[in-house]
Protein backbone atom coordinates (compact mmCIF):
# COMPACT_ATOMS: atom_id res chain seq x y z
CA UNK A 1 0.00 0.00 0.00
CA UNK A 2 1.29 3.92 -1.45
CA UNK A 3 1.74 5.91 1.56
CA UNK A 4 2.56 9.11 -0.15
CA UNK A 5 1.98 13.09 0.77
CA UNK A 6 -1.05 12.77 -1.43
CA UNK A 7 -2.84 10.36 1.23
CA UNK A 8 -1.45 12.56 3.76
CA UNK A 9 -2.87 15.67 2.23
CA UNK A 10 -6.51 14.15 2.60
CA UNK A 11 -6.21 12.85 5.40
CA UNK A 12 -5.07 16.55 6.76
CA UNK A 13 -8.13 18.17 5.30
CA UNK A 14 -10.62 15.78 6.18
CA UNK A 15 -9.43 16.21 9.90
CA UNK A 16 -10.10 19.88 9.63
CA UNK A 17 -13.56 19.15 8.76
CA UNK A 18 -13.66 16.47 11.06
CA UNK A 19 -17.08 16.82 13.78
CA UNK A 20 -16.28 20.28 13.15
CA UNK A 21 -19.91 21.81 11.51
CA UNK A 22 -17.93 24.93 10.82
CA UNK A 23 -15.00 24.24 8.73
CA UNK A 24 -11.37 24.94 7.85
CA UNK A 25 -9.99 26.94 4.98
CA UNK A 26 -7.25 25.99 3.14
CA UNK A 27 -5.33 22.85 4.13
CA UNK A 28 -2.72 24.05 5.80
CA UNK A 29 -3.71 27.53 6.63
CA UNK A 30 -2.92 28.75 10.50
CA UNK A 31 -6.79 28.85 10.57
CA UNK A 32 -7.51 25.27 10.08
CA UNK A 33 -9.63 23.86 13.58
CA UNK A 34 -7.28 20.57 13.32
CA UNK A 35 -3.81 20.28 13.40
CA UNK A 36 -1.09 16.88 13.22
CA UNK A 37 2.13 16.11 12.05
CA UNK A 38 2.38 13.65 8.75
CA UNK A 39 1.86 9.62 9.85
CA UNK A 40 1.72 6.65 8.07
CA UNK A 41 -2.44 6.43 7.40
CA UNK A 42 -3.44 3.51 5.62
CA UNK A 43 -7.09 4.36 3.85
CA UNK A 44 -8.43 7.77 3.64
CA UNK A 45 -9.72 8.78 6.71
CA UNK A 46 -12.72 11.50 6.49
CA UNK A 47 -15.24 12.87 9.02
CA UNK A 48 -19.12 13.47 8.35
CA UNK A 49 -18.85 17.37 8.46
CA UNK A 50 -19.13 20.05 5.67
CA UNK A 51 -16.53 22.42 5.75
CA UNK A 52 -17.90 25.45 7.68
CA UNK A 53 -15.90 28.27 10.02
CA UNK A 54 -14.31 27.42 13.63
CA UNK A 55 -14.84 26.28 16.30
CA UNK A 56 -17.42 23.17 15.57
CA UNK A 57 -21.09 23.14 16.89
CA UNK A 58 -21.08 20.56 19.88
CA UNK A 59 -24.82 19.67 19.25
CA UNK A 60 -23.53 17.81 16.25
CA UNK A 61 -21.67 14.18 16.65
CA UNK A 62 -18.08 13.66 15.72
CA UNK A 63 -18.26 10.73 12.97
CA UNK A 64 -14.95 9.00 11.65
CA UNK A 65 -14.89 6.99 8.35
CA UNK A 66 -12.10 5.24 6.45
CA UNK A 67 -12.46 4.64 2.98
CA UNK A 68 -10.99 2.52 0.02
CA UNK A 69 -8.23 0.47 0.82
CA UNK A 70 -8.12 -2.35 2.79
CA UNK A 71 -6.98 -0.82 5.76
CA UNK A 72 -9.42 -0.38 9.33
CA UNK A 73 -9.59 1.40 12.01
CA UNK A 74 -8.52 0.13 15.36
CA UNK A 75 -9.28 2.69 17.61
CA UNK A 76 -10.47 6.42 17.92
CA UNK A 77 -9.87 8.07 21.45
CA UNK A 78 -11.07 12.11 22.19
CA UNK A 79 -10.55 13.46 24.89
CA UNK A 80 -11.56 17.31 26.39
CA UNK A 81 -9.45 20.27 28.11
CA UNK A 82 -10.76 18.28 31.18
CA UNK A 83 -9.58 15.17 30.70
CA UNK A 84 -12.91 13.61 29.95
CA UNK A 85 -13.05 10.98 27.67
CA UNK A 86 -16.06 11.06 24.67
CA UNK A 87 -17.61 7.52 24.53
CA UNK A 88 -17.65 6.09 20.78
CA UNK A 89 -18.62 3.27 19.06
CA UNK A 90 -16.60 1.32 16.36
CA UNK A 91 -18.21 -0.50 13.60
CA UNK A 92 -17.11 -4.04 13.71
CA UNK A 93 -15.71 -3.58 10.14
CA UNK A 94 -13.35 -1.35 11.46
CA UNK A 95 -14.55 1.18 8.96
CA UNK A 96 -16.72 3.70 10.75
CA UNK A 97 -16.40 5.42 14.45
CA UNK A 98 -19.35 7.39 15.87
CA UNK A 99 -19.48 9.53 19.18
CA UNK A 100 -22.26 8.29 21.34
CA UNK A 101 -22.30 11.20 24.24
CA UNK A 102 -23.05 14.53 23.11
CA UNK A 103 -20.08 16.83 22.63
CA UNK A 104 -18.78 19.18 25.34
CA UNK A 105 -19.00 23.00 24.63
CA UNK A 106 -16.12 25.29 24.72
CA UNK A 107 -13.23 22.81 25.21
CA UNK A 108 -10.86 21.61 23.13
CA UNK A 109 -10.61 18.26 22.31
CA UNK A 110 -7.88 16.28 20.62
CA UNK A 111 -8.44 13.08 18.72
CA UNK A 112 -6.41 10.12 18.15
CA UNK A 113 -7.16 7.79 15.89
CA UNK A 114 -5.66 4.27 15.32
CA UNK A 115 -5.16 2.54 12.17
CA UNK A 116 -3.75 -0.50 10.15
CA UNK A 117 -3.38 -1.22 6.71
CA UNK A 118 -4.33 -4.63 4.97
CA UNK A 119 -0.68 -5.89 6.01
CA UNK A 120 -1.43 -5.40 10.04
CA UNK A 121 0.93 -2.19 9.97
CA UNK A 122 -0.22 0.36 12.43
CA UNK A 123 -0.75 4.15 11.50
CA UNK A 124 -1.84 6.75 13.94
CA UNK A 125 -3.30 10.50 13.69
CA UNK A 126 -3.78 13.15 16.60
CA UNK A 127 -5.22 16.20 15.80
CA UNK A 128 -7.31 18.77 18.22
CA UNK A 129 -10.40 21.06 17.47
CA UNK A 130 -12.57 23.44 19.60
CA UNK A 131 -16.05 23.85 20.11
CA UNK A 132 -18.51 26.55 20.18
CA UNK A 133 -19.36 27.98 24.21
CA UNK A 134 -22.58 27.48 25.41
CA UNK A 135 -25.01 30.59 25.56
CA UNK A 136 -27.42 29.13 28.12
CA UNK A 137 -25.18 27.71 31.30
CA UNK A 138 -26.51 25.93 34.10
CA UNK A 139 -24.13 26.71 37.09
CA UNK A 140 -23.55 25.13 40.86
CA UNK A 141 -23.30 26.43 44.29
CA UNK A 142 -22.12 23.48 46.80
CA UNK A 143 -22.38 24.19 50.28
CA UNK A 144 -22.09 24.44 53.20
CA UNK A 145 -19.02 27.05 53.55
CA UNK A 146 -15.85 25.19 53.84
CA UNK A 147 -15.00 24.07 57.48
CA UNK A 148 -15.67 21.39 60.15
CA UNK A 149 -18.95 20.14 60.64
CA UNK A 150 -21.00 17.43 62.62
CA UNK A 151 -21.62 14.18 61.18
CA UNK A 152 -25.29 15.27 60.28
CA UNK A 153 -24.25 18.03 58.03
CA UNK A 154 -25.55 17.45 54.07
CA UNK A 155 -23.66 18.53 51.15
CA UNK A 156 -26.10 21.23 49.29
CA UNK A 157 -26.08 21.94 45.91
CA UNK A 158 -28.12 24.91 43.99
CA UNK A 159 -28.69 25.45 40.75
CA UNK A 160 -28.63 28.69 38.66
CA UNK A 161 -31.17 27.15 36.44
CA UNK A 162 -34.42 24.91 36.98
CA UNK A 163 -33.91 21.30 35.89
CA UNK A 164 -36.52 19.73 35.73
CA UNK A 165 -36.68 16.39 33.06
CA UNK A 166 -35.45 13.38 34.35
CA UNK A 167 -32.91 12.67 31.63
CA UNK A 168 -31.49 16.40 32.32
CA UNK A 169 -31.66 15.71 36.52
CA UNK A 170 -29.42 12.17 35.81
CA UNK A 171 -26.81 14.16 34.00
CA UNK A 172 -26.60 16.90 36.22
CA UNK A 173 -26.13 14.17 39.17
CA UNK A 174 -23.39 12.35 37.75
CA UNK A 175 -21.36 15.32 37.18
CA UNK A 176 -21.85 16.06 40.91
CA UNK A 177 -18.93 14.12 42.36
CA UNK A 178 -18.60 13.81 46.41
CA UNK A 179 -16.15 11.70 47.70
CA UNK A 180 -15.08 10.46 51.22
CA UNK A 181 -12.74 8.88 53.49
CA UNK A 182 -13.35 6.41 54.42
CA UNK A 183 -15.80 6.06 51.66
CA UNK A 184 -19.44 5.80 52.42
CA UNK A 185 -22.56 4.56 50.22
CA UNK A 186 -24.68 8.60 49.59
CA UNK A 187 -27.29 10.20 47.31
CA UNK A 188 -28.48 13.12 45.88
CA UNK A 189 -32.05 13.71 46.84
CA UNK A 190 -33.83 16.72 44.31
CA UNK A 191 -35.48 19.09 46.84
CA UNK A 192 -36.72 20.83 44.14
CA UNK A 193 -35.95 22.12 40.38
CA UNK A 194 -33.09 24.17 41.21
CA UNK A 195 -32.19 22.58 44.84
CA UNK A 196 -29.99 18.87 45.61
CA UNK A 197 -29.11 17.55 48.59
CA UNK A 198 -26.33 14.93 49.10
CA UNK A 199 -25.76 12.56 52.33
CA UNK A 200 -24.25 9.07 52.98
CA UNK A 201 -26.99 6.30 53.93
CA UNK A 202 -25.80 6.42 57.83
CA UNK A 203 -24.53 9.50 59.48
CA UNK A 204 -21.07 10.95 58.06
CA UNK A 205 -17.92 8.66 60.13
CA UNK A 206 -16.41 10.69 62.94
CA UNK A 207 -13.10 12.33 61.37
CA UNK A 208 -13.63 11.58 57.61
CA UNK A 209 -12.99 14.51 54.95
CA UNK A 210 -15.45 15.00 52.43
CA UNK A 211 -14.77 16.21 48.85
CA UNK A 212 -17.11 17.64 46.47
CA UNK A 213 -16.68 18.97 42.71
CA UNK A 214 -18.51 19.19 39.66
CA UNK A 215 -17.17 17.74 36.21
CA UNK A 216 -20.50 19.62 34.63
CA UNK A 217 -18.40 22.36 32.82
CA UNK A 218 -19.45 22.53 29.18
CA UNK A 219 -21.40 19.08 29.38
CA UNK A 220 -24.85 19.33 27.52
CA UNK A 221 -27.77 18.84 29.70
CA UNK A 222 -30.49 19.52 28.18
CA UNK A 223 -30.95 21.07 24.74
CA UNK A 224 -29.33 24.13 24.59
CA UNK A 225 -28.59 24.22 28.46
CA UNK A 226 -25.05 23.20 29.23
CA UNK A 227 -23.36 23.02 32.24
CA UNK A 228 -20.72 25.63 33.63
CA UNK A 229 -18.14 25.54 36.11
CA UNK A 230 -18.27 25.34 39.51
CA UNK A 231 -15.74 26.21 42.85
CA UNK A 232 -15.47 22.97 44.93
CA UNK A 233 -15.62 22.25 48.21
CA UNK A 234 -13.65 20.58 51.04
CA UNK A 235 -15.51 19.58 54.68
CA UNK A 236 -14.06 17.78 57.64
CA UNK A 237 -16.11 15.90 60.27
CA UNK A 238 -15.95 15.99 63.47
CA UNK A 239 -16.71 13.65 66.22
CA UNK A 240 -19.76 11.89 66.20
CA UNK A 241 -21.88 13.89 68.38
CA UNK A 242 -25.78 12.67 68.95
CA UNK A 243 -27.84 14.68 70.93
CA UNK A 244 -31.18 13.04 72.02
CA UNK A 245 -34.17 15.48 74.26
CA UNK A 246 -36.89 13.16 75.28
CA UNK A 247 -40.09 15.44 75.50
CA UNK A 248 -41.62 13.05 78.15
CA UNK A 249 -38.95 12.89 80.87
CA UNK A 250 -37.75 16.26 80.44
CA UNK A 251 -33.96 14.91 79.75
CA UNK A 252 -31.04 15.84 77.33
CA UNK A 253 -28.69 13.00 76.39
CA UNK A 254 -25.75 14.08 74.85
CA UNK A 255 -23.18 11.14 73.41
CA UNK A 256 -20.29 11.77 71.62
CA UNK A 257 -18.71 9.02 69.79
CA UNK A 258 -20.66 6.59 71.37
CA UNK A 259 -20.52 7.43 74.94
CA UNK A 260 -22.93 9.47 77.06
CA UNK A 261 -20.94 12.85 78.35
CA UNK A 262 -24.06 14.53 79.68
CA UNK A 263 -27.69 14.29 80.86
CA UNK A 264 -29.33 17.61 81.06
CA UNK A 265 -33.03 18.24 82.45
CA UNK A 266 -35.29 20.56 80.39
CA UNK A 267 -38.19 22.04 79.45
CA UNK A 268 -39.67 21.68 75.86
CA UNK A 269 -42.63 22.61 74.27
CA UNK A 270 -46.05 23.01 76.12
CA UNK A 271 -49.33 22.37 74.27
CA UNK A 272 -50.25 23.95 71.83
CA UNK A 273 -46.42 25.28 71.44
CA UNK A 274 -45.33 21.32 71.24
CA UNK A 275 -41.46 20.97 70.18
CA UNK A 276 -40.89 19.00 66.73
CA UNK A 277 -40.25 15.41 66.93
CA UNK A 278 -37.47 13.84 64.41
CA UNK A 279 -34.08 14.26 63.65
CA UNK A 280 -32.42 17.99 63.48
CA UNK A 281 -29.23 19.07 62.16
CA UNK A 282 -27.49 21.85 63.99
CA UNK A 283 -27.50 25.10 61.75
CA UNK A 284 -25.29 27.56 63.58
CA UNK A 285 -24.81 29.22 67.44
CA UNK A 286 -25.71 32.89 68.57
CA UNK A 287 -24.73 33.71 71.99
CA UNK A 288 -27.53 36.45 72.06
CA UNK A 289 -30.92 35.99 70.43
CA UNK A 290 -33.66 38.63 71.24
CA UNK A 291 -36.96 36.40 71.39
CA UNK A 292 -40.31 38.00 70.61
CA UNK A 293 -43.92 36.14 70.80
CA UNK A 294 -45.05 38.60 68.31
CA UNK A 295 -42.92 37.23 65.41
CA UNK A 296 -44.67 33.43 65.91
CA UNK A 297 -47.95 34.91 65.65
CA UNK A 298 -48.60 35.44 69.37
CA UNK A 299 -50.48 38.84 70.24
CA UNK A 300 -48.59 41.65 72.37
CA UNK A 301 -50.19 42.03 75.92
CA UNK A 302 -51.40 38.26 76.19
CA UNK A 303 -50.88 35.22 78.96
CA UNK A 304 -48.37 33.35 76.28
CA UNK A 305 -46.89 37.18 75.05
CA UNK A 306 -42.70 37.36 75.26
CA UNK A 307 -40.03 39.38 74.74
CA UNK A 308 -36.49 38.28 76.23
CA UNK A 309 -32.81 37.95 75.75
CA UNK A 310 -31.61 34.95 75.48
CA UNK A 311 -28.03 33.77 75.56
CA UNK A 312 -26.29 30.56 74.52
CA UNK A 313 -28.80 29.71 71.55
CA UNK A 314 -28.25 27.32 69.35
CA UNK A 315 -30.35 26.92 66.30
CA UNK A 316 -32.05 23.76 65.12
CA UNK A 317 -34.71 25.37 62.95
CA UNK A 318 -35.08 28.44 60.09
CA UNK A 319 -38.08 28.82 61.69
CA UNK A 320 -36.73 29.74 65.63
CA UNK A 321 -36.65 26.09 67.27
CA UNK A 322 -33.33 26.56 69.69
CA UNK A 323 -31.65 24.80 72.49
CA UNK A 324 -30.92 27.32 74.76
CA UNK A 325 -30.45 29.03 78.17
CA UNK A 326 -33.68 29.61 79.76
CA UNK A 327 -33.39 30.46 83.41
CA UNK A 328 -37.18 31.91 84.28
CA UNK A 329 -37.99 28.34 83.49
CA UNK A 330 -35.61 26.20 86.20
CA UNK A 331 -38.04 24.78 88.94
CA UNK A 332 -39.52 23.27 85.45
CA UNK A 333 -36.64 21.61 84.00
CA UNK A 334 -36.77 17.96 84.38
CA UNK A 335 -40.39 17.91 85.46
CA UNK A 336 -42.68 19.82 83.11
CA UNK A 337 -42.74 21.00 79.49
CA UNK A 338 -43.46 25.19 79.71
CA UNK A 339 -42.02 26.86 76.47
CA UNK A 340 -43.21 27.78 73.34
CA UNK A 341 -41.04 25.18 71.55
CA UNK A 342 -37.59 25.40 72.03
CA UNK A 343 -35.61 23.24 74.33
CA UNK A 344 -34.66 25.62 77.80
CA UNK A 345 -32.28 24.41 79.98
CA UNK A 346 -30.27 26.22 83.08
CA UNK A 347 -27.69 28.82 81.48
CA UNK A 348 -24.82 26.85 83.25
CA UNK A 349 -25.78 23.78 81.23
CA UNK A 350 -26.83 26.33 78.19
CA UNK A 351 -23.36 27.04 78.26
CA UNK A 352 -21.73 23.90 78.48
CA UNK A 353 -23.90 22.51 75.52
CA UNK A 354 -22.82 25.96 73.64
CA UNK A 355 -18.65 25.36 73.59
CA UNK A 356 -19.43 21.38 72.84
CA UNK A 357 -21.96 21.19 69.95
CA UNK A 358 -21.01 22.35 66.30
CA UNK A 359 -22.64 22.82 62.93
CA UNK A 360 -24.19 20.06 61.40
CA UNK A 361 -24.34 18.05 64.79
CA UNK A 362 -27.61 16.05 64.88
CA UNK A 363 -30.05 17.22 67.44
CA UNK A 364 -33.49 14.36 68.05
CA UNK A 365 -36.39 15.07 69.50
CA UNK A 366 -38.79 12.30 70.72
CA UNK A 367 -41.98 11.51 72.64
CA UNK A 368 -43.03 14.91 72.18
CA UNK A 369 -47.09 15.57 71.42
CA UNK A 370 -46.12 18.20 68.46
CA UNK A 371 -45.90 17.70 64.81
CA UNK A 372 -42.97 15.90 62.96
CA UNK A 373 -39.41 17.94 62.03
CA UNK A 374 -40.01 19.06 58.10
CA UNK A 375 -37.82 16.59 55.83
CA UNK A 376 -37.20 20.30 53.68
CA UNK A 377 -37.84 23.88 54.29
CA UNK A 378 -37.32 24.18 57.44
CA UNK A 379 -33.78 23.06 58.21
CA UNK A 380 -32.00 20.28 57.79
CA UNK A 381 -34.65 16.82 58.20
CA UNK A 382 -32.72 14.91 55.44
CA UNK A 383 -32.03 12.04 58.29
CA UNK A 384 -35.66 11.65 58.79
CA UNK A 385 -36.13 10.17 55.36
CA UNK A 386 -35.44 6.14 55.32
CA UNK A 387 -32.70 5.76 52.80
CA UNK A 388 -35.01 3.79 50.08
CA UNK A 389 -37.48 7.25 50.40
CA UNK A 390 -34.07 9.05 49.77
CA UNK A 391 -32.94 7.02 46.88
CA UNK A 392 -36.36 7.53 45.14
CA UNK A 393 -35.42 11.81 44.74
CA UNK A 394 -32.33 10.43 42.77
CA UNK A 395 -33.23 10.48 38.90
CA UNK A 396 -30.23 8.32 38.53
CA UNK A 397 -31.36 5.38 41.11
CA UNK A 398 -34.88 5.36 41.45
CA UNK A 399 -37.24 4.36 38.76
CA UNK A 400 -39.65 7.06 39.52
CA UNK A 401 -40.31 9.75 41.54
CA UNK A 402 -41.68 10.26 44.62
CA UNK A 403 -43.69 13.35 44.13
CA UNK A 404 -42.38 14.99 47.52
CA UNK A 405 -42.41 18.48 47.57
CA UNK A 406 -40.64 20.17 49.97
CA UNK A 407 -42.33 22.76 52.46
CA UNK A 408 -42.10 26.70 51.41
CA UNK A 409 -39.18 28.03 53.61
CA UNK A 410 -40.09 29.12 56.80
CA UNK A 411 -39.83 32.54 57.86
CA UNK A 412 -36.78 33.48 60.23
CA UNK A 413 -38.53 33.34 63.54
CA UNK A 414 -37.51 32.50 67.31
CA UNK A 415 -39.43 30.16 69.23
CA UNK A 416 -38.73 30.01 73.65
Amino acid sequence: MSHTPRLWTVLSCSLLVASLGAGATACGSEDDPLSARPYDAGDQVVFNQKPGSRPVDPDRPLEVTLKGGDGRITDVTAVDTHGRRLAGELSADGDRWHSTAALAAGVRYTVQVSTEDGDGAPGQRTATFETTPAKKLVRAEFGPEAGTYGVGQPVTAELSEPVKDKAARAVIERALVVESSPRVDGAWYWVDDKKLHYRPKEYWPANATVSVRSNLEGVRVSDHLYGAAAKPLRLTIGDRVEVTTDAASHQLTFKRNGEVVNTIPVTTGKPGFSTRNGIKVVLGKEYYVRMRGTTVGIAEGSSDSYDLPVYYATRVTWSGEYVHAAPWSVGSQGYENVSHGCTGMSTSNAAWFYENIREGDVVQVVNSIGDDMDNFGNGYGDWNLPWKKWREGSALLSGTQDGHTPADTARLRPEV
